[in-house]
Order: C-alpha cells, then sequence, then structure tokens
C-alpha cells in the first residue's frame, strides 16, 4: 500500500469512531499539494463505508476579477487578501449548524466562481473542506480554527509544489516560459506564505503524488 492510501485510510479510521450528527474535517496545504485529491478520495472512502460525506472547496470564494482589477489583486489572485474570507468563515460557521447549505465552486477553466455549485444535505455527516487558508495564522482566518473538528495538512517540499505550480499553467495551454513567470511571480510566494503562517494541524500527511488508489472498505 502506498503512503497516499495509509493518509486517505489514517484520516478515515479516526472519523469512523465518530458519531456527532456533523463532524468538519479541514484539508489544508499550499497550492497544488493535493488537497483536492485527498479530499475527494476521503470522502470516497467515507461514503463507501456508509458514512455520508460532502467536499466542500475553499476556492469557491475567490473574489471575481473585476473587483480584483479595481482593487490592483489581479496580479496576486490566490492571496489570502484576494478572497471573501469574511464571506468563507460565515459558510463553515452555517455548515457548523447541521443545516442544509449551498457553496460556491470556482471553475478554473472559466477563472470564475459559480455560487449554490455544491449542496451540503442536512443528514452529510462528514464535511470534507479543503482550501490554503484553513489553518492560517493571519485575520480573518484565524477565526476558522476553532470551528474545525478535524484539521489535517498536506506537506510538500517546495520544489515540487514548484514543479505542480508551473504544470497546472502549462495544462491551460500556456507556454513554459509564460506559465514560469505565473508561478514565480504570484502561487510560489502564496505557496510560502501559506507555509510561513501555517498553524498546527492535528494530522500531518506527505502530499507527495502517487497513482489514483484503490481504497479498503
Amino acid at each position: 500500500m502506498n503512503s497516499f492510501v495509509d493518509h486517505v485510510n489514517t484520516l478515515a479510521e479516526s472519523l469512523q469512531s465518530r458519531t456527532s450528527a456533523r463532524t468538519l474535517v479541514a484539508i489544508t496545504g499550499a497550492p497544488a499539494s493535493g488537497k483536492s485529491t485527498f479530499a475527494a478520495e476521503l470522502v470516497r472512502l467515507l461514503n463507501l463505508r456508509k458514512r455520508k460525506a460532502v467536499v466542500v472547496p475553499m476556492d469557491g470564494f475567490h473574489l471575481d476579477n473585476r473587483i480584483l482589477e479595481e482593487r490592483s489583486l489581479q496580479q496576486r489572485k490566490g492571496a489570502p487578501e484576494t478572497f471573501d474570507a469574511p464571506g468563507f468563515v460565515r459558510l463553515v460557521e452555517a455548515l457548523k449548524t447541521g443545516d442544509e447549505v449551498f457553496a460556491p465552486v470556482f471553475d478554473r477553466t472559466r477563472d470564475i466562481s459559480i455560487g449554490g455549485a455544491v449542496a451540503v444535505p442536512s443528514d452529510a455527516e462528514f464535511v470534507v473542506v479543503e482550501g490554503n487558508y484553513l489553518m492560517f495564522d493571519e485575520a480573518p482566518w484565524t477565526a476558522l480554527a476553532d470551528l474545525w473538528d478535524v484539521t489535517a495538512r498536506l506537506d510538500v517540499p517546495m520544489p515540487e509544489l514548484r514543479a505542480r505550480l508551473i504544470q497546472r499553467w502549462l495544462s491551460l495551454n500556456y507556454s513554459r516560459t509564460v506559465a514560469t513567470r505565473r508561478a514565480e511571480s504570484n502561487d510560489i510566494p502564496n505557496a510560502q506564505r501559506v507555509t510561513d503562517k501555517a498553524l498546527e494541524c492535528q494530522f500531518t500527511f506527505d502530499g507527495q503524488p502517487h497513482p489514483r488508489p484503490s481504497l479498503s472498505v
């Protein structure tokens, strides 16, 4: 069994014993650390075990490009100040109540957020939230720390993050020169900021790349 599977199974086993009506799980880490993949696999495994789980991404709270341009933040997109952090905190507070909640998602290919794209039903036992700034030591993000029931960080060395962030732009059909410039001017500084201001999590996992696993039930 590779370490990716080990990590997902470790967290799933820890969650399996929880009996509260709803558990909020934070999966955090730098950009391109593998949060989305990890969260999706965790939710898939929990659902296979008949524990109702839903993923909610933080990225749905990107400020629109028009607002970023008005505030001269377009070149910093992805930095903490380019998100609707207070709105995201309110969403997490709503998730905590156990009520049905609707959340936005970010469409990377269209570069826009889409409202009400994720439904979290009232009977969801686990809400797995993934994002860069879930355990981040800058206000107003610090308000999130006390809302999570379980926290996990994916730790990836900076050289690997750099390669992944460049590849992310290459996958959108940018040239290597442009992809590298975009990553080094913004994405990599954001990744370093996440690392430098990280709050301690209950779990820290290696976020190195692995093929899609076959998880045990």
